[in-house]
């Protein structure tokens, strides 16, 4: 039985999630990577709460951006949500690239975050 990409993406991510998780003093910063789209969260994951939220859906990054999928998209959005984590008070992450591999927009959006001050 073969696998859909989304299928392997999803074995991946249920790995990733078995070794690692967020908590107060170093929270899990989380990717979701669509299609059109990349979504980042600061996630505390032992009281179930999300710190810190950025995506490429936000009216004042879409009117910036040309497209959602993109590398630049990514390190833009990488890069507001390290400003948004450090405004909080929080320097030091988790990286939980989502089951996705790190590459490509993931790996453009980790750099930029770790440009803007995150440690992870």
């Amino acid at each position: 039985m073969k696998l859909t990409r989304k299928q392997l993406v999803h074995r991946r991510h249920q790995r990733i999630r078995h070794k690692i998780s967020g908590t107060a003093e170093r929270p899990r910063l989380a990717i979701f990577r669509s299609n059109q789209h990349i979504y980042a969260q600061v996630i505390d994951d032992i009281a179930q709460h999300t710190l810190v939220a950025a995506s490429t859906l936000e009216p004042q990054l879409r009117s910036q951006l040309s497209s959602g999928a993109s590398q630049d998209s990514s390190a833009t959005v990488g890069k507001l949500v390290a400003e948004r984590a450090i405004a909080q008070g929080i320097a030091e992450v988790v990286f939980d690239r989502g089951g996705n591999l790190y590459h490509g927009r993931i790996k453009a959006l980790a750099e930029a975050a770790r440009e803007a001050g995150l440690q992870f």
